[in-house]
């Protein structure tokens, strides 16, 4: 296996994420707690994009329809929420994150 630098670490304060592109998809890059995880930027509901969501903890939610995620593990917390349903959704894949110096290496 392969590292790749996708960024650093100044770029991602803890609480904050980042969209990086890695062999052609989006990565979404989170600092939790001076922890870094990556999973699949696209919901799978609808594909709408987490980096534009909010972040509150490890729990990522999306913008379109409310679907939220743990980043530590890419793991479906909650499907989307329309009207007043709520379905459910499937999980995203994540990303194994190292930090080298300053430098985020994701596993290629």
């Amino acid at each position: 296996m392969k590292f790749v630098k996708v960024g650093e670490t100044s770029e991602i304060p803890i609480g904050k994420m980042k969209k990086v592109k890695f062999e052609e998809k989006e990565i979404l890059i989170t600092n939790v707690d001076g922890n870094y995880y990556a999973i699949e930027n696209r919901c799978p509901h609808a594909g709408g994009d987490l980096s534009k969501g909010s972040l509150d903890g490890k729990i990522v939610t999306c913008p379109r329809h409310g679907s939220r995620f743990d980043v530590t593990t890419g793991k479906a917390v909650s499907g989307p929420k329309i009207l007043f349903l709520r379905f459910k959704t499937k999980d995203v894949s994540s990303f194994e994150v190292k930090v080298e110096g300053k430098d985020l290496i994701l596993k290629r």
